[in-house]
């Protein structure tokens, strides 16, 4: 059996891409990080680490976060609130019964999903 101890996002800005993150989760920069730190730790219910590195994104992501809108909120709603943040539509995958998600950008190309919550579901 493993732990998961982060999951590392390479990218060009560490900060301002952690920056993103933390303003789409709630979650906090670890007070050590600055803006011109080449690893940047992102602590909430999973820890996410940005690394600095020289090449751009290229292809799809292998692996990518799957989210769902917290407190109420739906996924139509954490969609615009995402736009607003620097997200990006990439693939909107919504059907008019309601199911589907939404794959987006962040700032830096790296696809997310936003899905239903289950208490949309209902």
């Amino acid at each position: 059996m493993i732990d998961v101890h982060f999951v590392t996002f390479d990218c060009a800005q560490p900060y301002e891409l952690a920056t993103f993150w933390s303003e789409a989760t709630g979650w906090v920069i670890h007070p050590d990080g600055g803006k011109e730190d080449d690893e940047i730790l992102l602590q909430g219910a999973l820890n996410m680490l940005f690394i600095r590195v020289p090449e751009g994104k290229t292809v799809k992501n292998r692996v990518h976060l799957d989210v769902t809108g917290s407190e109420g909120t739906t996924r139509d709603q954490e969609v615009e609130r995402l736009l607003g943040l620097g997200a990006t539509v990439h693939d909107d995958r919504r059907n008019p019964d309601g199911t589907g998600w939404v794959t987006m950008l962040d700032p830096e190309g790296n696809e997310f999903c936003v899905c239903r919550a289950g208490y949309e579901k209902a």
